[in-house]
């Protein structure tokens, strides 16, 4: 059953008339929402961070941060949404630095929990580039504890993942969390 008929049931199900002017298009905007919030399954992740790979001898930390995203709790398929904070450091390769929020939204482009898509972005990194470390620490805002359960409207679900030498060394790791509490520019 295609996305528009599964919507256009779900719309009778819960009481509402899908031929209701305003409801007409609801299943084909709905089918279109899905096909977009889903779109990082289409993307492979190793092949959009190997086509900026440069060799380089830069050693010093690289962070990208405040980095928005959207994405779907898998256990209600409601949203959750934040700010990454994504740091390496090399050990004779780079990215190019918008591939860094690229590969935050092609993970949260999928089904996910806040946990898994912290690892993910920090493993294929490290997979593809073996720096010396890497950091991520996700902030998010999750509509499923603000809506329903314990509707705690004001609580932010923080992860991290370290590998490295961010992991290994404290002075490294709070100069990570340091930088990442400094306000934007």
């Amino acid at each position: 059953m295609k996305t528009e008929e599964l919507i256009h049931q779900l719309l009778i199900n819960i009481g509402e008339d899908p031929g209701r002017d305003s409801l007409k298009k609801t299943p084909q905007r709905v089918a279109e929402f899905w096909d977009d919030v889903t779109q990082g399954y289409k993307v492979d992740i190793d092949a959009l961070m190997l086509e900026s790979v440069c060799d380089d001898d830069f050693s010093q930390m690289i962070l990208v941060k405040d980095i928005d995203y959207y994405s779907l709790c898998e256990h209600h398929l409601v949203p959750f949404f934040g700010k990454a904070h994504v740091a390496y450091i090399p050990d004779g390769k780079m990215i190019g630095l918008s591939k860094i929020p690229r590969i935050v939204d092609a993970f949260a482009r999928r089904l996910q929990i806040q946990e898994r898509l912290t690892n993910q972005i920090a493993e294929a990194i490290q997979s593809v580039l073996q720096p010396k470390g890497v950091a991520v620490v996700i902030e998010a805002t999750h509509l499923c504890m603000q809506m329903r359960g314990v509707e705690k409207h004001n609580s932010v679900v923080t992860t991290s993942a370290m590998f490295g030498i961010f992991r290994e060394q404290e002075s490294t790791r709070m100069e990570f969390l340091n930088l990442i509490k400094i306000s934007r520019i």
